[in-house]
């Protein structure tokens, strides 16, 4: 049989670190592309329609990482629970996987288009929308929450593509998506003046492109999960672990909206240069996040295939490499974090005051960076081996157990750099955490396969 899937990475048998960097460097591409595409995005939007209309689209940001959360999320789920079901050649299971995963997509993604026509406008007045851009806000997002189903085809597609070691053609599927975008956004911005409406017209004929293609490459190339209507009768013991690996994903994504959400009203009980500085924290911290994050998903896709195929050795050689390599991305943040933050801090054209604020914060914020590798990469493998609420668990306690009530606390003393402080304290936390449910893991799915003798 020679098809698509035969010219991709050899999870099962191949070299591990060539696996990890080939599977791992398409996605690390994507995220790239996916931040210049943004920055792009962002550049129209503010050129054509001005400082009104970029905040209509930023008041729409936690809302907007809601809804694309579901479909990330639920492709993630698919993508873990498949590649398990290739390892184990079993093709029975794989099919009822996708046509669970496609069922569940389609149900949700009714519900919640539904209940964003209905309750949009007033979840924007909720969240304090000024009032001289909230129509502009509502005619952004609606469109958006219009487009909930194809985000779910789209990731769908992509997550069953990187299941089986293929991450070049979901680069491609974003490559022509997101090319398509800007084009749509000088067409329906700049020359037919739409106005932000016309941006998120723009992003969601972008991703109906991206699921077509994604539809297209799977339907024609993998027959593998070609479907019968037998297939598309809900089962429970199907659709469970795509939920047990999808629904953490989401909450995760809520859960990093409301931190992000908290952190800043704390910020601002001090001064506008404070939330500044945050923002571009995270601006910087992406770009090495980013690799870290690439490694992430190869290393689930690596671990979940051969969990399947019971092979144990290579899922914690795997896990030891990835981790080994996060560390190494992550200590070089944290120096530069501490020793170039006015070099870094510069390329955003600070003040005096925002260099000083951003400096000392800087050189705090970067110091668990090598522990949030750590608990970043051993994460991969609750959701690669079936426990993806283990990863809720700590996203949970690290943000919103620790990291906010810690924040507040050390706001109370009046000093806006000991608030940074409470992002090492919670990563200590996270990790402390982490290393406890890896050990309960590592016990409950890992060493029995090695009992059974297998390599």
């Amino acid at each position: 049989k020679t098809n698509l899937f035969n010219r991709n990475a050899d999870l099962l048998h191949g070299p591990i670190f060539k696996n990890l960097f080939l599977f791992m460097l398409p996605i690390l591409v994507s995220n790239l592309f996916q931040q210049l595409y943004n920055t792009v995005d962002t550049m129209i939007v503010g050129n054509v329609l001005g400082d009104t209309a970029l905040a209509a689209i930023g008041s729409c940001g936690s809302i907007y990482e809601l809804l694309v959360g579901f479909g990330i999320g639920i492709g993630n789920g698919l993508s873990i629970v498949a590649a398990r079901s290739y390892g184990a050649q079993d093709e029975d299971l794989l099919k009822r996987t996708v046509a669970g995963s496609l069922v569940i997509g389609l149900c949700a993604s009714f519900v919640i288009t539904t209940a964003g026509f209905f309750g949009l406008r007033p979840l924007l007045q909720l969240l304090d929308t000024p009032a001289e851009i909230l129509e502009d806000a509502y005619r952004y997002i609606i469109v958006i929450d219009l487009g909930v189903l194809v985000m779910f085809l789209y990731n769908l597609c992509a997550g069953l593509l990187r299941a089986i070691g293929n991450s070049v053609m979901p680069l491609v599927f974003l490559l022509i998506s997101s090319g398509l975008n800007v084009a749509l956004d000088l067409l329906f911005i700049a020359r037919m003046g739409m106005g932000v409406q016309g941006a998120a017209v723009a992003t969601v004929l972008g991703q109906t492109v991206g699921a077509v293609l994604g539809i297209y490459m799977n339907l024609r190339h993998n027959p593998e999960i070609h479907l019968h209507v037998r297939y598309m009768r809900p089962r429970w013991q199907t659709i469970r672990p795509v939920l047990e690996v999808g629904i953490p994903s989401v909450i995760m994504n809520g859960i990093g909206s409301v931190m992000n959400f908290g952190i800043n009203q704390i910020l601002q009980g001090f001064h506008e240069t404070a939330t500044g500085v945050f923002g571009i924290y995270f601006k910087l911290q992406s770009l090495f996040c980013m690799p870290l994050f690439g490694i992430n998903n190869a290393t689930i896709s690596i671990m979940a295939y051969n969990y399947g195929a019971r092979k144990p050795k290579r899922i914690t050689r795997t896990l030891k490499l990835a981790t080994a390599v996060g560390v190494v991305i992550m200590v070089l943040g944290m120096l530069a974090f501490l020793c170039i933050p006015q070099v870094l801090l510069s390329l955003f054209n600070p003040t005096e005051a925002f260099l000083s604020i951003g400096t000392r914060a800087l050189r705090i914020l970067g110091l668990p960076f090598p522990l949030a590798a750590i608990c970043i990469c051993l994460s991969a493998s609750f959701q690669a081996l079936g426990k993806g609420s283990y990863s809720t668990i700590v996203s949970l306690s690290r943000q919103l157990l620790v990291l906010l009530p810690v924040a507040y606390l050390l706001s109370l003393t009046g000093n806006v750099d000991n608030v940074w402080w409470a992002f090492p304290i919670a990563e200590l936390a996270s990790l402390t955490a982490t290393c406890l449910l890896f050990g309960k893991l590592y016990r409950t799915r890992i060493k029995p396969l090695m009992g059974e003798g297998n390599v």
